[in-house]
This record gives C-alpha cells, sequence and structure tokens, in this order.
C-alpha cells in the first residue's frame, strides 16, 4: 500500500521506483483459519543512547507509555497484554529504515517489468475467479474491478509476496526512533485496536520489514479504518480473504482517496512536436476538446472526444517517451504512492486489465542521467533558488517543476525531464556566476 497515502507511510519512494518483487505468483488460495503461532524474531537491544524526542526516555519507559494512549485510544488491555511480547525494539529495523536505497529505473523499464502481460493476464483470472465479490464491491465504491486488481498485483503478486516478517517490532522501534516517531506510535497503536477488534492476532502480523500488512499492504491506520468484512465471517482478514481484500481496497480507494465514480483515470495518447510542452504537467488541465485543438490524439490517429473533461498530459520521459491523459482519478493513484513512475504503472497496469492494449514504444532510446548528474543538478537548481526538496539523486516533483522552470529559461523544451543539455547550461551558468567580479557599491 501506498507509502505516503494520507500522510503516513513507512518508506517514501520517490520517482523511480519501489522495491516491489516480481516474481510471478500462483493462483491464489485462501487457507482457512488462524496461521500457527509465530515466535518474535531475535532483536537487538536499543542503542544506550535514549531517544532525544522523548525527552531522555528509555524504550522499556516510552513503550510504557504508549501502551497507556494505546489504551486510552481504544486497545484493550488483553490485546496489549497478547501483543506485548512483539513489542520489542530492533534496531536493525531502524538501520534499514534509515539506508533505504531507491534505484532509478526509466518508466519504460520499470512498468515492463512490473506491468507485464503475465501480472495483466493474472488481474483478468483473478476478476473472474473473484467475480461477485468485485462485482459487489464496484457497486458499492464505484471503483472498477482493474482499478483494484492492479494495486492487488503489484503490492504482492495477489498475496504471494506479503512479506514475512512480524510487524509490531517493527511499528515500536520505527515508533521509538525520532525521524517519524509520531507516525508510527499512530501505526502501532491502530495495530493493537487491530487485535483488540479481532482481525488478526499479534502472531498472525506478518508483513513487509516498514509494518505493511495483506495483499494490498495496508499500514494499520488504513488496516482498521478501512479493512471491511466482505465474505462474513465476522473478521476483517487482509492476510487470507480475497473478498475482504478485494472489498476493503475499494473502500480505500473511494473513501480514503476519493475515486470519482464512472470517470476514467488514464489512456494513452500521442502527443504532436509542436506541442506547447510547458503545457504538459500533472499541475495544468485542459478540456479534452482543447487538447485536440492542441494536436494531441489517441495513439492509432483517433480524435480525442470534443468535450469539457478535464485532463493533464503526462509525459514520465519526457516528450521523447510515452505520453497519457491523466484524470481526475489519476489522484488516487499518486496518493497511494507519491512515485510518479510507480503511480503511472499502477493506472498503467489497470489499462490493460480493463483491456487497453500495450503502450507504444518510444521511437528511440530516451537518455536519463545518471544518479550522481541528478544530484548535481538538483544542487544547481538549489542554488539558483529552488525549493527542489531534498538533494537525493531522485527526481521529484518538486525538481520536476525546477527543471521546467529552467528549461523556460534557457529556451528549452519544457518538458520537466532533465537533460545534458539542460546540465550543461547550469554548470556554465554556475561557472559564469563564480566567474563574475564581485559588485561595488558605487562612489
Amino acid at each position: 500500500m501506498p507509502i505516503l497515502s494520507s500522510g503516513i507511510r513507512a518508506v517514501v519512494v520517490a520517482v523511480i521506483g519501489i522495491l516491489v518483487t516480481s516474481a510471478a505468483s500462483a493462483q491464489f488460495a485462501p487457507s482457512p483459519g488462524r496461521s500457527a503461532p509465530t515466535a518474535p524474531r531475535a532483536t537487538a537491544a536499543p542503542s544506550s543512547r535514549p531517544a532525544a524526542c522523548h525527552n531522555g526516555a528509555s524504550f522499556d519507559r516510552f513503550l510504557a507509555d504508549l501502551k497507556q494512549q494505546a489504551v486510552a485510544a481504544g486497545a484493550s488491555q488483553q490485546a496489549v497484554a497478547e501483543a506485548s511480547p512483539y513489542l520489542t525494539y530492533d534496531q536493525g529495523i531502524v538501520n534499514r529504515d534509515r539506508g533505504q536505497r531507491v534505484f532509478g529505473q526509466i518508466f519504460t523499464e520499470f512498468a515492463g517489468r512490473m506491468a507485464a502481460t503475465y501480472r495483466m493476464q493474472n488481474g483478468q483470472q483473478h476478476i473472474r475467479t473473484y467475480a461477485a465479490a468485485f462485482a459487489r464491491a464496484e457497486k458499492e465504491y464505484g471503483v472498477p474491478p482493474a482499478v483494484i486488481a492492479a494495486f492487488w498485483g503489484l503490492e504482492s503478486d495477489f498475496g504471494a509476496n506479503m512479506g514475512n516478517l512480524p510487524v509490531l517490532p517493527s511499528l515500536v522501534s520505527l515508533a521509538y526512533d525520532c525521524r517519524r516517531s509520531e507516525r508510527f506510535q499512530n501505526e502501532t497503536i491502530a495495530a493493537l485496536k487491530i487485535v483488540t477488534r479481532g482481525d488478526l492476532s499479534p502472531e498472525e502480523m506478518i508483513g513487509s520489514w516498514a509494518g505493511e500488512l495483506g495483499q494490498t499492504q495496508f499500514l494499520p491506520t488504513h488496516y482498521f479504518t478501512y479493512a471491511v468484512d466482505y465474505d462474513g465471517d465476522g473478521r476483517r482478514n487482509l492476510l487470507r480473504s480475497a473478498p475482504d481484500v478485494i472489498g476493503s481496497t475499494a473502500n480505500y480507494i473511494a473513501t480514503g482517496l476519493k475515486w470519482r465514480r464512472g470517470e476514467p483515470w488514464l489512456e494513452e495518447v500521442r502527443a504532436p512536436q509542436n506541442f506547447p510542452w510547458d503545457q504538459a504537467d500533472l499541475t495544468i488541465q485542459m478540456p479534452r476538446a482543447k487538447l485536440a485543438q492542441l494536436g494531441v490524439t489517441y495513439p492509432d490517429g483517433r480524435a480525442l472526444p470534443n468535450d469539457e473533461l478535464p485532463a493533464s498530459l503526462l509525459l514520465p520521459m519526457g516528450r521523447m517517451g510515452p505520453a497519457f491523459l491523466a484524470y481526475a482519478n489519476f489522484a488516487a493513484y499518486t496518493e497511494w504512492n507519491n512515485s510518479l513512475i510507480y503511480s503511472t504503472t499502477a493506472a498503467y497496469l489497470a489499462t490493460r486489465i480493463a483491456g487497453a492494449p500495450p503502450m507504444r514504444r518510444p521511437t528511440g532510446a530516451v537518455a536519463q542521467l545518471p544518479f550522481s548528474e541528478i544530484k548535481e543538478l538538483q544542487q544547481l537548481l538549489v542554488r539558483a533558488g529552488f525549493d527542489v526538496g531534498k538533494v537525493d539523486g531522485v527526481l521529484g516533483q518538486q525538481s520536476r517543476t525546477a527543471v521546467k522552470a529552467m528549461q523556460v529559461k534557457f529556451g528549452l523544451p519544457a518538458d520537466s525531464w532533465p537533460t545534458a543539455e539542460l546540465l550543461a547550461k547550469m554548470r556554465g551558468g554556475a561557472r559564469a556566476q563564480a566567474a563574475s567580479p564581485p559588485a561595488t557599491a558605487a562612489r
């Protein structure tokens, strides 16, 4: 599930990637009953230096306070007691969180792997297998089956890859760490409320190292808020019940991400070379009739509808790569995961599951700056007065906006895609600025 959806996630995966396993999964078969108890993993002792953000409190003191907060928020004393053996600090989780690496991939490579034909076919097969649950979810929440199936396939390959670590130690360790303490305190409390409600036992809470649970990788706050019992067994089990997964994912997309019933989310298009590229941006919407006037067509040359439905021209690889119309519902994808590459891939996979043809491949290679040069470009953009967020070699939305502004300044096609030409011009400008003598006051 999304790392920054509703402001809460465990791992920030920016523009270019997410560590999603790509192994093909077998047809998911739910297994009845609760899983066998799993012993808590061995944990590393907390650092001898207490976390500064907790007024110097030791982990034990912090945990005692957190348990009291959980009970005050609605967790039962029994649930807290059952979970206590798992509420242990693991320095390895904290180290892993701080040492995350983001792997750069160009959109067509990432989408080619993650939206592969087998995953599209698996999604279609799951829609057939669980037709009743998908039909119910679409009727109740307005979310098309293909949209649900695409997230289901990307997040866990339909339940085949949900993670294999107890999540409670991860949650409480990240709660004690100061990087995002409040966020993970809330997640830990939500996990205890899930136990209180009877959906999962502490030993069943097996998932990702970052604390996500289930086949669409919900963090506990989302699990507690949006999970629904679609199979009628009295529990909301997103690890074992396919109907619960379908209904809960639809509920989150519709209620949490504000999906607009009956509206599209993404369509591939073709833009002419004389398109005003500075207008190609998710922050700019135009009626389809206006986009058609500017020469945008479907890939096969068919005209766009002559209507007022607003859309943005999305160029995940600049003007030389694929082009899409992103509609209002595309915001649900960027809210699910703020990586443009992931969100575009998820939306594209949903269109494929729904029957759209494969996207056109670029006619030639699209050059991508290496990590070190993107980071250098960000540094030059900061020097030029732009806020690019973290200078990390990752082309996030703030960096793309700054790139577009500098492309306009230098008279380059303003498609937000960083190029060697732009970098060279910015290097030249920085050298010229450094060589200029300081201005002297007029006498």
